[in-house]
């Protein structure tokens, strides 16, 4: 996903200012495309220049609302539809820094992977938490919370998996020091 598509697609949910962007976009995208204020406000600039959105109202302290445009529309149905340009690629921090991990103290990895499950276990949990809260109802069922749900259940197995594989690295980092398991 691009920075560009992800704001094409909240804007098609109705009007928003680059602030309510800016908040939206770290509640619903930011633990999978994290993009900071700055990031947005120039991204809305070039939507703008290109006709894919347009200032919908103009409020206090030059406060813009953005709403897109046809030409906007278009381009994230054609961005949807087109599997060539989909990235696969998976920037994972955790993974990378696994590949390194023998350079750690063996004291230190037991502690960070520890720390690593801990932390997805959580995340896991938020998603597990409002994917229960959707089926149960609490959300108007509408096109994009059925959409919202589908992403809520990739995210929530992606760190139910990251999760066991913190548990089963740690594991194997005691076994390989010669301490005992938990």
């Amino acid at each position: 996903m691009s920075l560009r598509h992800g704001l094409l697609g909240l804007l098609a949910e109705g009007p928003a200012s680059g602030y309510d962007l800016t908040r939206r976009f770290e509640q619903v995208l930011g633990a999978v495309w994290p993009a900071g204020h700055p990031q947005i406000y120039g991204e809305l600039s070039r939507l703008a220049g290109d006709g894919l959105i347009e200032i919908d109202s103009e409020g206090p302290r030059g406060r813009k609302a953005y709403r897109i445009t046809n030409a906007g529309l278009n381009e994230i149905r054609r961005w949807l539809r087109e599997p060539a340009e989909v990235d696969h690629t998976m920037r994972l921090q955790p993974l990378l820094r696994s590949f390194f991990f023998w350079l750690m103290e063996p004291a230190d990895l037991n502690h960070h992977l520890v720390r690593e499950a801990e932390f997805f276990a959580s995340a896991a949990g938020r998603y597990r938490a409002y994917a229960q809260a959707t089926d149960r109802g609490d959300f108007p069922d509408t096109p994009q919370n059925r959409s919202m749900r589908v992403a809520i259940e990739g995210g929530a197995r992606l760190y139910e998996a990251l999760a066991g594989w913190a548990r089963w690295a740690a594991e194997r980092s005691e076994a390989a020091d010669g301490r005992p398991r938990p």
